[in-house]
């Protein structure tokens, strides 16, 4: 989600108007709210405020403050393929979305705000599974309880007990094993046999392709490649802050 929190297509970021504090009577004749300023409707985006400094997002840094944020990621190779799948018939009716934008993969704006975070120190330096800071020292020298919080989703599905109780200690909740039980035998089964499918076995490159062109076709294929090596820096980089479970 953190994608739609960043201006698109790297625009310079704003505040957004209506998130602005301003003193009562001091610019209220210029207030911009939902795309309006003054009675006059314009483009929701670029704003006409100010940015803050750093700041890649348009949401204020006291406003992010008050979250406690966990970043969860995927491996290029299973969410680019998935998201494709959304793009094309059949899932686009359900979807609606009906074009397969790469630059919607949103693992460069999430690198761009969880390194704006850490650097403000809105979380870290520790690291939430790994007991150390990863050598990370903050400019300003500030720091806070909120540890460094990501989840692989393969990690996830490979290791959920040990990974949800790992969240849970890091996030300062009382772990459950009933966290991870359905209410009746047949919704545990359904849940395993829907989260079984999520599961990937480790593949090359080539069959990797293959298995694309032959569910997407030649051009969708390569799309999916291109989108991939795309994203395997941002993705890589976020692994290494990644919760390790033994």
């Amino acid at each position: 989600m953190i994608y739609y929190l960043v201006p698109p297509d790297g625009n310079p970021p704003s505040i957004a108007p209506s998130l602005q504090r301003k003193k009562r009577g001091v610019g209220t004749s210029k207030a911009s709210v939902n795309g309006t300023t003054n009675g006059t409707t314009k483009a929701p985006y670029p704003y006409d405020t100010d940015a803050e400094p750093n700041n890649p997002t348009v949401i204020p840094r006291d406003v992010l403050g008050k979250f406690h944020f966990t970043f969860l990621i995927r491996h290029p190779r299973s969410s680019i393929p998935s998201f494709y799948r959304c793009t094309i018939p059949p899932l686009d009716e359900v979807t609606g979305f009906y074009d397969f934008m790469p630059s919607e993969a949103g693992y460069a704006e999430l690198r761009r705000v969880f390194d704006y975070l850490l650097s403000e120190g809105q979380v870290g330096p520790k690291i939430a599974g790994q007991g150390e800071s990863n050598g990370h020292v903050l400019s300003n020298g500030f720091t806070q309880e909120v540890e460094v919080c990501v989840i692989d989703a393969d990690d996830l599905l490979d290791n959920p007990t040990g990974t949800v109780e790992a969240y849970c200690k890091s996030v300062g909740l009382d772990y459950d094993a009933k966290m991870l039980k359905w209410d009746t035998e047949e919704e545990q089964q359904q849940a395993k046999d829907a989260f079984e499918k999520w599961k990937k076995k480790a593949k090359c490159v080539k069959d990797e392709d293959s298995e694309w062109v032959e569910k997407y076709g030649e051009e969708g294929a390569k799309i999916i490649r291109e989108t991939v090596e795309a994203n395997m820096e941002d993705y890589e980089y976020l692994k290494q802050y990644a919760i390790k479970v033994e």
